[in-house]
């Protein structure tokens, strides 16, 4: 089987980081660019020293941070783990040079400029491209990802929040007010960067919230779950930073419609992820815990009756920047390019 060239932007952040080393052991992918402004020049391994040895990473160096560079590589494929606002700056020409993206920031989540205005405080970078993009969460938008040239990778919030509620908005299961998520992530889902309230003195024996009330991931959980429920849906989202490196923990409460037992929320949802390689449906009397997700691809899913309340919790756990990030952007490359979603990811 030939190799699809690919490329990284912002290979030196957590979710880059994460993003080549799943990449250089993908059977089916070819990693033949990845782009950093503070290491141009350097030789990949020396930057991941875990990598060393291997003959990719002590090869291939950092190209300069130019949609030139990258179009110049001969990469088919390029994967944005850049921040908001400056993914869209390499969008648009990577798309004019008839390259597929998958973009990890929150740059082509957000369909209604406006919106992306009212929480990431400037006018959307690019809004003619909106309407093409797809939401690259594939439980839910497989298809639609399958020929899609913009994918919008979904955060990691929202990812540990939508799987759970989707199965059950679309079935009418639950009431769509009402909803309230509250989310544990560890310290890399704040992205590699100097800040004070992210040192490990700082972090370590804390627990704390932060982004409240309106966190910048609120939109796309709401815009996704409005299109399950044919209705607005507006949820409350209360994010927390809890002193590990990796991993989401999520528990949401929702008002549960009376004629859904406990049997048919199981039956929902073994219809939604049966077949699904990532999204594990624990047994009965089990929780998600991060410690059983990180590292791997998967989404741990739970679920309680509270009969005293008349609500539903849902429990999930994932790991930030696999699920969260990188390793769901390449289960979408991997729809994108005929492989097997697994591909690179077990």
């Amino acid at each position: 089987m030939s190799k699809h060239p690919v490329a990284i932007v912002g290979a030196s952040g957590y979710s880059g980081e994460e993003l080549v080393r799943l990449l250089v052991q993908h059977p089916g992918a070819d990693l033949v660019c990845v782009t950093s402004r503070q290491y141009e020049g350097r030789v990949l391994s020396e930057i991941q020293k875990g990598l060393r040895g291997h003959p990719v990473a002590d090869a291939l160096r950092f190209s300069a941070a130019t949609a030139e560079a990258v179009v110049a590589s001969g990469a088919r494929t390029a994967f944005l783990a850049l921040p908001h606002g400056l993914a869209a700056e390499f969008a648009r020409p990577l798309l004019a040079a008839d390259l597929r993206v998958i973009d990890l920031s929150a740059d082509f989540r957000i369909k209604d400029p406006l919106v992306y205005r009212e929480f990431y405080g400037k006018d959307h970078p690019a809004p003619g491209l909106l309407a093409e993009s797809v939401y690259g969460l594939p439980e839910a938008n497989r298809e639609s990802i399958r020929a899609a040239r913009l994918v919008a990778s979904p955060g990691c919030y929202p990812t540990s929040i939508l799987i759970p509620l989707l199965p059950l908005l679309r079935a009418g299961a639950i009431e769509p007010d009402g909803i309230v998520a509250n989310s544990l992530s560890g310290v890399s889902g704040a992205g590699r960067k100097a800040d004070i309230s992210l040192l490990f003195a700082e972090c370590n024996e804390s627990v704390r919230a932060y982004g409240l009330p309106g966190h910048r991931h609120l939109p796309e959980i709401e815009q996704e779950l409005g299109i399950a429920a044919a209705v607005e849906v507006r949820i409350a989202f209360h994010p927390h930073l809890i002193p590990v490196n990796r991993g989401i923990c999520s528990t949401i409460t929702a008002r549960r419609r009376p004629d859904f037992s406990g049997e048919r929320l199981g039956e929902i949802y073994h219809n939604a992820y049966a077949g699904e390689p990532f999204v594990r449906l624990l047994p009965e009397g089990e929780f998600p815990d991060i410690k059983h997700v990180v590292r791997t691809n998967c989404l741990d899913l739970a679920w309680r009756i509270d009969e005293r309340t008349g609500h539903v919790i849902l429990l999930s756990a994932e790991d930030n920047l696999m699920k969260g990030a990188g390793g769901q952007a390449i289960q979408s490359f991997n729809i994108q390019t005929g492989q097997p979603e697994t591909s690179g990811l077990v």
